[in-house]
């Protein structure tokens, strides 16, 4: 039987890998979280544990107007308690640390219109504090990595399923609401819950170190995505390139607007070198819209 210890209590991607587990493989894993919000986590014995799955951090930042003090909290729970979680787990003997950084290491997406593909030899270039602040985890932890500390960093993109937060809810809410939607033809990696959950249980199965960049099998545009999300609600939204004009000047407008635009709107993948065939992109959808 497999230990692994999930440091980030409460959080929805450790809650849901706990419950993924435990409802799939309840003889073979013995599965603890730990509350990262509680200074006495340097207290509690790493010892005995084959894996740390450490998804504590502060995501969706709203990155316009943010006060110095903000940026520095994020570079304290994503930099440095990362850090410091991961040297403890090394120090206890642990075999394997799994970290979940992120696809926003590489920036924003490109504008509309435009294309992205990164590959494993991209070099990460944050667009801002919170980008930067995953990376910089991202770089330090990969130094502790030797023969006996496996050091696993997945960058995935938007993940997406039950309860999950961000931009994918915003899209179900629109999806759900609008009678018709700009048809644009952009290209996104994303990554259904129980694909990494699928994954996640394999970098520990065979004790994989290094980088990752699991997504699904397909790519898919954000105007098909809001498509099949109506479509599994039993609505039925239409695509139409009419709106297309408006979609493209709005990407144009500097600030808040322009960068929102481009993040809908706009092009970013992987390369198909680490893709995931567990679940399709569209039963992803079908599973989450059932369960919400």
């Amino acid at each position: 039987m497999k230990r692994i210890l999930i440091t980030g209590a409460n959080s929805y991607i450790g809650t849901s890998f706990e419950k993924y587990m435990n409802e799939n493989y309840p003889d073979n894993y013995q599965i603890d979280t730990l509350d990262m919000l509680s200074p006495n986590w340097k207290d509690y014995d790493f010892g005995g544990y084959d894996t740390v799955f450490h998804v504590a951090g502060i995501a969706h930042a709203d990155v316009g107007h943010v006060s110095e003090e903000t940026k520095q909290l994020y570079y304290k729970v994503n930099t440095d308690l990362t850090y410091k979680t991961a040297c403890k787990a090394k120090q206890s003997g642990v075999k394997q640390f799994i970290y979940m950084s992120s696809i926003i290491v590489y920036g924003e997406s490109a504008p509309v219109g435009k294309r992205k593909v990164i590959t494993k030899d991209t070099k990460p270039q944050p667009a801002n504090f919170y980008g930067d602040s995953k990376l910089q985890a991202d770089l330090k932890i990969q130094s502790l990595s030797d023969d006996q500390f496996k050091v696993c960093i997945l960058r995935p993109p938007m993940i997406y399923g039950s309860g999950s937060k961000g931009n994918y809810q915003m899209l179900s809410k629109l999806a759900k609401k609008l009678p018709i939607f700009p048809d644009i033809k952009n290209e996104r990696s994303m990554l259904y819950i129980g694909n990494l959950f699928y994954f996640v249980k394999k970098c520990i199965d065979e004790n994989y170190e290094g980088i990752y960049f699991p997504q699904n099998s397909e790519y898919i545009s954000t105007s098909q995505m809001v498509k099949a999300i109506a479509k599994a609600n039993g609505k039925n939204i239409h695509l139409t390139k009419i709106l297309n004009p408006f979609v493209f000047i709005l990407s144009k407008f500097p600030g808040k607007i322009g960068r929102m635009c481009n993040k809908a709107f706009g092009s970013m993948t992987y390369d198909k070198n680490c893709v995931i065939y567990k679940y399709t992109l569209l039963n992803g959808i079908e599973e989450t819209e059932m369960k919400v």
